[in-house]
């Protein structure tokens, strides 16, 4: 009986290297999931005005993502991936030295900005160096990689949070200089060349290049563009596990709700570590659209009991649900999107299509923010389910109208 870690083997060499890369900096993620607890017990935010924030920040990525995108079609997938992720780094590690004071949120804001130029290269760089055949295999790989290390990451922050908040940012900054020097060392570039461009606008598979810009690009790929209107009902709902998920365990559970989610978000990478592998070699047969579907299943069924759970045991346990419904859409959506983006547009494609599916990710903080002031933390997890339901709802209608034989 094959192991179901043999699914990774045989990928190219510049995988491997952005797995450990994505390992390192996941281990320092220490920010960004502490961020709603950091401004309302440490800076004295109340609860729509830290969602009011994390909407903004989310808001910030967009102008990131555009720019981003541009240079990365433009002059290369490294050096805008390598450039303003040093930036974001500098910018945490400003933010560790002035610890408490309130120019937290400002660096913070110009960090997550500059992680919005980075992910176009990102995402860019890995279809670049993938082929339909063996890229869900890869995105698995790199998804896994991510996990490991933020299996480990929250629990560090976790005890940090009270104790030493300073390293929080300290941890983020360092973590991803080390990532990056890897990626910088390791990868060569790996934009496609202007002769490779004009050829595949010839080839007749789903990732031929276009001409003109990205909305006209867009407007090639309308499949898109209803998934991801789709999908940003599922960044809505998940988005919640970043604000109002620790909000809740607080509330319930007191400065042990800040131990018990940063427990929670490590359950996560754990059962991402096991169970990875396993879904993907077990799941990869079947068409992407049907698995994205069952995955919304599972959100749905995760948040919505969330209103009812009292226990830090059913914390756990719905965790695990909510986390297997993560690990079968992570290995499917971006699996779909990258085997139907043209070439020629790659890393623009990367930032519009992640803002229209993040619009419930922008949305969820201040939409959350309101439903716990103006009614109660139940009624947001009951709605949050909700969302993932209709979300699903799209995608069965998609693989409908799409359903073909997997290659």
């Amino acid at each position: 009986m094959k192991s179901p870690l043999s699914i990774y083997r045989g990928l190219p060499q510049p995988i491997y290297v952005l797995f450990f890369s994505t390992v390192i900096n996941a281990v320092g993620i220490f920010v960004y999931p502490f961020l709603t607890l950091y401004l309302t017990r440490r800076l004295g935010y109340s609860a729509l005005e830290a969602g009011t924030y994390m909407t903004f920040a989310s808001i910030l990525y967009v102008p990131g993502f555009m720019i981003g995108s541009k240079l990365a079609d433009t002059i290369g997938r490294k050096p805008v991936l390598v450039i303003f992720q040093l930036l974001m780094d500098l910018c945490f590690l400003l933010a560790g030295f002035f610890e408490g004071q309130p120019i937290i949120p400002y660096l913070v804001l110009l960090a997550l900005f500059f992680d919005g130029m980075v992910d176009p290269a990102r995402e860019a760089m890995k279809t670049d160096i993938t082929t339909m055949e063996n890229r869900q295999v890869s995105f698995s790989l790199i998804y896994l990689g991510h996990n490991i290390g933020f299996a480990i990451g929250p629990v560090i922050a976790g005890y940090l949070f009270y104790t030493y908040p300073g390293w929080i940012f300290f941890g983020n900054a360092i973590a991803g200089v080390l990532a990056t020097i890897l990626v910088m060392c390791k990868i060569k570039e790996s934009k496609p060349s202007k002769q490779t461009i004009e050829e595949s606008k010839r080839w007749k598979t789903t990732e031929k290049g276009e001409e003109g810009g990205i909305l006209k690009a867009l407007l090639t790929r309308p499949r898109l563009l209803f998934f991801a209107v789709s999908a940003t009902f599922f960044s809505y709902a998940y988005s919640q596990t970043l604000f109002a998920l620790p909000l809740l365990t607080t509330k319930l559970f007191d400065q042990q709700g800040a131990v018990l989610y940063g427990r929670m978000m490590a359950l996560n990478g754990i059962v991402v570590v096991i169970g990875n592998p396993i879904i993907v070699a077990k799941l990869r047969r079947f068409h992407p659209l049907a698995n994205i579907t069952a995955s919304g299943l599972l959100y749905a069924v995760g948040f919505s009991l969330f209103a009812f759970a009292v226990s830090p045991l059913a914390f756990l346990a719905l965790t695990v649900i909510f986390t297997t419904g993560e690990i079968i859409n992570a290995t499917n959506e971006h699996f779909y999107v990258a085997n139907n983006t043209p070439i020629s547009h790659r890393s623009r494609f990367s930032a519009i299509l992640p803002i229209i599916m993040g619009t419930g990710h922008a949305m969820a903080p201040i939409i959350g923010g309101t439903i716990i002031e103006a009614h109660s933390m139940n009624l947001l997890w009951i709605s949050t389910g909700l969302a993932a339901l209709v979300g699903s709802t799209g995608m069965f209608i998609l693989y409908l109208t799409e359903k073909k034989p997997r290659n």
